[in-house]
């Protein structure tokens, strides 16, 4: 997607902190964290939300987490604990539409719900 933020900073187009990149996803700091970690992990295939997710993406979700657990311990969050997100659609908060997990720790996280 020629105008995707997200598949402009996986093509290099646009730079990033980043912290991981494979032939499936990149991750990368969040320019406006809301926790002392927060990474953002994207799949390099533009996918824009969980609602168009297909059977044929599956090896890069189950990807998405294991590369969540690898980044958790790279830094210093995955023995105290992290939350990851996804949001979906505008009502769920979503604001780039290029499917993407948050991961967030370093500090202890409010209850949701």
């Amino acid at each position: 997607m020629a105008d995707c933020i997200f598949c402009k900073i996986i093509a290099g187009e646009i730079p990033s902190k980043q912290v991981y990149q494979d032939e499936l996803v990149t991750a990368f700091h969040d320019i406006n964290p809301v926790a002392p970690v927060h990474v953002l992990i994207v799949p390099n295939e533009h996918i824009p939300s969980v609602a168009e997710v297909e059977a044929q993406h599956e090896a890069i979700l189950g990807h998405m987490f294991t590369v969540a657990r690898q980044i958790a311990e790279q830094l210093g969050v995955a023995q105290s604990g992290f939350r990851l997100v996804v949001n979906t659609g505008r009502d769920g908060g979503q604001d780039v539409f290029h499917l993407h997990m948050h991961l967030l720790g370093g500090k202890r996280l409010g209850r949701l719900g």
